[in-house]
């Protein structure tokens, strides 16, 4: 019967007498392990990247913006200005299905000053739940508007990051007073640098926001620039917008299906392009990588094909002695198996140094990091298998066959 320690001896005596022959072997599973591994691991770094980016603007929200009837309803002609206030945003809230969260958003320029700096900021009034909702992280040691600030109509505001550094230099600005408008703000956060690859009133990073119930108040803005809002689950978000047209409709008078009246942007129709698309891109990577390994595997097979007619004497001998097939078919499969295996075990530490080194050299904000996740790992070690396999079988098959008599005379 034969053992991996048998099939291990043998492959030491093969590479001594074979050395640059083993090489060669070796080194082209190396070459097809680190091809396909590092491509699925820069695919997979750059969907990250991509849907992190995409994710700046908001948690695959819906931005809705009230604009003018293009259809006329019950009576009333079109060209009418829909105007939405913040009652009718708490009529919906809780009375539509599957809505996770909503809020309004008032925008205009605020003064604001602080020492001698002075400056004019796009400053939204938002509810808490914006927060989450736009992934406005604070830094460590802050917070965004909560529903005590709201309720109370506190004068408090969260700058984002760029804003701080503008206004307050490199000192830390949580619990600094401010002023706006002429009226005193605390600042209680400051956000979280983030990458964002759109917006739609500017980014996040140059902007403030305060509670919209202060921000009322100190304006007398009555009704709403635009609304945000989230559905509980990302797939429902379709049949969430129908529902939420119909509901604002209904209440305002205006057909459901006037996208004039109200306008919206699916922000999950990013995620969605972005997931088709890329594992489109993967999957040809993918096909890339698996085709250079099966270059390799069919450097291997060559190999072993050499290596049988090198050995067809002792072959011949074994059999002789009653070895069966069984027995030499293992032999040589296991044998290639064992020369993938090393192979592609160094391939994975080169890919692994690679993946380790590359966030170094500053390339991560243009194509991520590259990841060698768990899928990554068992798509590698799948193609390793099946090549590996391949390659030695018929080689094996070929020497399982040989007569003996006529092997020990070769």
């Amino acid at each position: 019967m034969v053992t991996l320690k048998d099939v291990f001896k043998q492959l030491i005596r093969d590479v001594q007498s074979e050395k640059l022959r083993t090489f060669l072997t070796v080194f082209g599973i190396v070459w097809g392990t680190v091809a396909i591994s590092l491509m699925l691991a820069f695919g997979t770094g750059l969907h990250k990247n991509l849907i992190k980016a995409t994710a700046g603007l908001g948690d695959r929200i819906v931005i809705a913006w009230p604009g003018l009837t293009s259809i006329p309803y019950e009576g009333l002609g079109k060209g009418r200005r829909i105007r939405i206030a913040d009652d009718d945003l708490s009529a919906v809230r809780g009375n539509i299905a599957g809505l996770k969260a909503i809020s309004a958003e008032y925008s205009t320029n605020m003064r604001v000053q602080y020492g001698t700096k002075t400056m004019s900021v796009d400053t939204s009034g938002v509810s808490p739940e914006f927060g989450d909702m736009r992934n406005l992280i604070p830094q460590v040691g802050g917070r965004f508007a909560d529903a005590i600030d709201f309720a109370e109509q506190r004068r408090v505001v969260f700058l984002g990051d760029k804003l701080a550094t503008d206004i307050f230099g490199g000192t830390s600005a949580v619990g600094k007073i401010m002023l706006v408008n002429q009226s005193p703000f605390l600042v209680i956060g400051v956000l979280q640098k983030k990458d964002q690859d759109s917006s739609y009133s500017g980014r996040d990073a140059d902007k403030m926001f305060i509670p919209s119930t202060t921000f009322r108040a100190l304006t007398g803005t009555k009704y709403v620039n635009n609304f945000v809002f989230q559905a509980a689950a990302a797939s429902d978000t379709k049949e969430l917008i129908k529902r939420l047209s119909a509901a604002m409709g209904k209440r305002l008078r205006f057909d459901a299906k006037d996208k004039e009246a109200l306008s919206m942007w699916d922000t999950t129709e990013q995620f969605q392009f972005f997931d088709i698309f890329m594992l489109a891109f993967n999957s040809f990577l993918g096909i890339v990588g698996v085709l250079t390994l099966i270059v390799g595997g069919i450097g291997v097979s060559n190999i072993m094909n050499v290596v049988v007619e090198e050995r067809t004497r002792e072959i011949g001998i074994k059999m002789a002695l009653g070895a069966k097939q069984r027995w030499i078919l293992s032999q040589f499969l296991m044998e290639t198996m064992l020369v993938t295996f090393i192979g592609g075990a160094i391939g994975f530490a080169i890919s692994l140094g690679v993946c380790a080194v590359f966030p170094k050299l500053g390339f991560t904000e243009y194509v991520g990091d590259p990841v060698v996740s768990p899928m990554v790992t068992l798509l590698t070690a799948l193609a390793l298998g099946i090549v590996g396999l391949v390659a030695g079988y018929f080689p094996a098959r070929e020497a399982a066959q040989l007569d003996p008599v006529v092997a020990m005379k070769l």
